[in-house]
Parts: C-alpha cells; sequence; structure tokens
C-alpha cells in the first residue's frame, strides 16, 4: 500500500525489517526448543539467541543472487553468527518459517485493527445516543418513507460493527496457527510434540494439519472478513455522502477553515474522506477475492498464492486500518443539521403519513381497499400539484360522500409517532459490546 494510505504502526508491522525479524524470532524459538530436545547443541543455540542478527540489505544482496528469499536470509543470518550458525534453520523448511512468522505478522495486525474496530464502535454508540430523538425522514428505495431518527440509523451501524468485532476475533484467531512439519506435512524431521513446543513458545498454536503449507482456507476467511468490514464502512461512507447532497444537506463532512473542494469552484463542500473510504472498500473487497483464488494449491503446494500475499495481505491489513481510522474521525466530526432534517421531513407535505392514514380509516370502519384507493388518489395529487395531504385527503373524501375525523388524523399525523417505540431498541445497545 502506498504511504498515502498507510499509518505509522501499521507500516512498522508490514516492513521488511519487521519482517525479516518475525522470521528470525520464529528461527530462535526452534533452535532453543530444538536444544532443550538434545537434538541441537546447547551452546549452538545460546550463540544463535545471542548473534543473530541481520542487514536488511544484505538479505537482498544475496536474494538478487540465489533468487530465494529465505536462503538469502538465512545466509545473511549466518554470516554473523559464525561456525554454530550450522544448527540455524536445523530440520526446518521455508515455509516453516514463512508461514508461521506470517501468522505472527497477522496477529500483529490484528491488534491494530481490532482496537481501531473498538474506537469505530465508541464513536458509533455515542453519537447514536446523542441523536437518538433526532427526527428526519428515512428513505426506501432514495425515496422518502416514514421517519426515523439520526440516532437510529447511527445505531445500526453500530450493532453492524459489533458483529464485525466478533467476526474479526474469530477471523484473527483461525489464523494464530504454526506449522513446523516439513516439506509435506509430514514431520519427516521434526516430531509433532516439537511443532507444538515451538508453536507454544511463539504463542501460537499448530495447524491440525498442513502440507508444506498452513491451507489458504484460513487466509482466505480472514480477507473475507477484512472486506466485510470494508464493506460496513462503505455503508456509512455512502449514506453520508447521499446526506450531504446538495438537494439533501441533512449532514456533512467536517469541513476545515483552510480546507479546499475545488480547484475551480470555490464554493464547494465535497465529502472527500466519504468518498475516499468507499473507494478503498473496493481494494479490500478485491483482495479477498484474491485470498479466494489462492485456497486451491496444486498437490502438497505450489508457490501462486505467495506473490498474491506480499500484496493482498499487507494491504488489506492496512486499507482496513487506515479506513477504520478515517470512519472513527468521520463520524466524531460529523455535522448535523437537525432543522434541515426537520424540513426535509416536513415537504412532502405530509405523504410520508400515508400507512397510518390509511390503518386510521382502516379503524373507523372503512374497508381496507377503499381507504388504500382513498389515500392513494390523494397522495398522487399532492405528488402532482404539491398541495398539503391534509387538504387532498379532505377532498377526495369529500367526492366519496365521506368524512373524516379530523383529531384521528392529527393524532397519526406526527413523526413522533413513528419512533415511539424506538427505546427498547436503543437498551439493546448497552448489551451488545
Amino acid at each position: 500500500m502506498i504511504p498515502r494510505y498507510t499509518r505509522p504502526e501499521m507500516a512498522r508491522i508490514w516492513s521488511d525489517e519487521n519482517r525479516f525479524r518475525t522470521w528470525l524470532a520464529v528461527e530462535v524459538a526452534a533452535t532453543e526448543t530444538l536444544a532443550e530436545a538434545g537434538i541441537v547443541p546447547k551452546e549452538a543455540a545460546k550463540a544463535i539467541r545471542e548473534r543473530a542478527n541481520f542487514n536488511v540489505n544484505r538479505i537482498f544482496e544475496i536474494e538478487a543472487e540465489v533468487k530465494h528469499d529465505v536462503i538469502a536470509f538465512t545466509t545473511a543470518v549466518a554470516e554473523i553468527v559464525g561456525p554454530h550458525a550450522r544448527w540455524f534453520h536445523y530440520g526446518l523448511t521455508s515455509n516453516d518459517v514463512v508461514d508461521t512468522a506470517q501468522a505472527l505478522l497477522i496477529q500483529q495486525a490484528s491488534a491494530q485493527i481490532a482496537a481501531d474496530l473498538e474506537r469505530l464502535a465508541d464513536v458509533l454508540e455515542r453519537r447514536a445516543w446523542e441523536f437518538k430523538d433526532t427526527p428526519m425522514i428515512g428513505r426506501t428505495h432514495g425515496v422518502h418513507a416514514e421517519p426515523i431518527t439520526f440516532g437510529f440509523k447511527i445505531a445500526n451501524w453500530y450493532s453492524e460493527t459489533q458483529r464485525n468485532i466478533v467476526r474479526f476475533e474469530a477471523a484473527s484467531e483461525d489464523l494464530r496457527v504454526g506449522k513446523f512439519s516439513g516439506a509435506v506435512g509430514t514431520f519427516a524431521h521434526l516430531s509433532p510434540e516439537l511443532e507444538e513446543k515451538i508453536c507454544a513458545r511463539l504463542g501460537l498454536k499448530p495447524a491440525a494439519v498442513s502440507s508444506q503449507v498452513i491451507q489458504r482456507d484460513r487466509h482466505a476467511y480472514y480477507l473475507a472478513t477484512l472486506a466485510v468490514i470494508a464493506s460496513t464502512l462503505d455503508k456509512i461512507a455512502t449514506e453520508i455522502r447521499h446526506l450531504q447532497r446538495t438537494e439533501v444537506r441533512e449532514a456533512e463532512e467536517y469541513f476545515s477553515e483552510k480546507q479546499k473542494g475545488s480547484s475551480a469552484m470555490p464554493h464547494k463542500r465535497n465529502p472527500v474522506t466519504s468518498e475516499q473510504i468507499s473507494g478503498l472498500a473496493r481494494v479490500v473487497r478485491s483482495n479477498a477475492q484474491a485470498g479466494f483464488e489462492n485456497v486451491p494449491l496444486w498437490h502438497e503446494r505450489d508457490i501462486s498464492h505467495s506473490s498474491v500475499e506480499r500484496i493482498a495481505l499487507p494491504d488489506a491489513a492496512i486499507a482496513t486500518d487506515y479506513m477504520l481510522n478515517l470512519t472513527a474521525g468521520l463520524v466524531e466530526g460529523l455535522v448535523v443539521d437537525e432543522a434541515r432534517m426537520r424540513a426535509n421531513l416536513e415537504s412532502t407535505g405530509g405523504l410520508i403519513y400515508t400507512s397510518s392514514i390509511l390503518l386510521a380509516l382502516v379503524d373507523s370502519g372503512m374497508s381496507r381497499e377503499d381507504a388504500y384507493e382513498l389515500v392513494q388518489a390523494a397522495a398522487m395529487i399532492t405528488w402532482q400539484t404539491g398541495t398539503p395531504l391534509r387538504e387532498t385527503l379532505r377532498a377526495e373524501a369529500a367526492a366519496r360522500g365521506r368524512t373524516l375525523d379530523e383529531a384521528a388524523l392529527d393524532e397519526v399525523c406526527r413523526p413522533e409517532r413513528y419512533v415511539a417505540r424506538l427505546g427498547p431498541v436503543f437498551e439493546r445497545l448497552e448489551h451488545l459490546a
């Protein structure tokens, strides 16, 4: 991922320095475990633990010649360790190190993403309660439907984020596995018991069964979960983009004093943060597809997944971290125009109350078919002429020889009536975390 969309901690986690440092941690853990088992001399394990190091540029120099990154790594470390380096990487194949270290890197990245999710959840919960009783129009198909509250809209985002927290915890835990089962997964050189001990030393579980690699359904699940999270963020961003449209203007991104919206049009205040979130979500979702393609490898492994993961895993994690931080700031700084929400809610002359009017007419003794015909006829006239619904409804009723209970209609034609039962929904929020 380019620096523009990379936060410092994620840049550190996915850096070459940290990747090789993690490889080294895996190698040292393996060597010390083998020394405890009497397979590697204790003095060699001590020398490796104390002296093992590397220079990133030197690794790349060697790799340019040998065309193999793990051999380049072990050679560069051996140059520093000296004679005891013959016990370095003993009994291991490349992916015992690479896949296990990758699991550790993913755990590091996951800790950051998990913290991001919690921060977003906190912001969403706070703002949901802040606007719990702020009425606005609910829209279906982009058309005014019935009243809701803005807090209720945000509560939906909060609930979804809580589900994402649970999903991500499961996906991250599913990838907290290592393997030291050798070239085809049969433990030809090290035993399953040694694998368990090395993994435990690293804070990992051993994969129950592996080939030369940890099976890629785990990675696909992880990337798919990041894609779901990204889609939630896209959902929030898309809604804010709609609410910021000039014709709506119910909420908008914070616009700083020195910020510019357009090089040609000084009046512009564009939802650029939301658009950036929506755009990056597409990248994360595409990486999930790459993860699915990595599941079917040839026989006990090929390396078709390797080049993909060097891009897809870091980029998906980095972009998700960036988007979560961006979305939390977006929601936290969101400027809400409650007066505009009320004005838009009332802008259709009462059309939003047709469902309650229909039920009120049925309650008064009218058949549902007659009531629906009457209300729809009045509503169509209101749509076409802009005449308030109560007027067109009164006229249509008179034309049909009917009189209306105006007091009953006064009672149902209030936005507060539509949201009166949201209290228990908000109480549920307290049990989601």
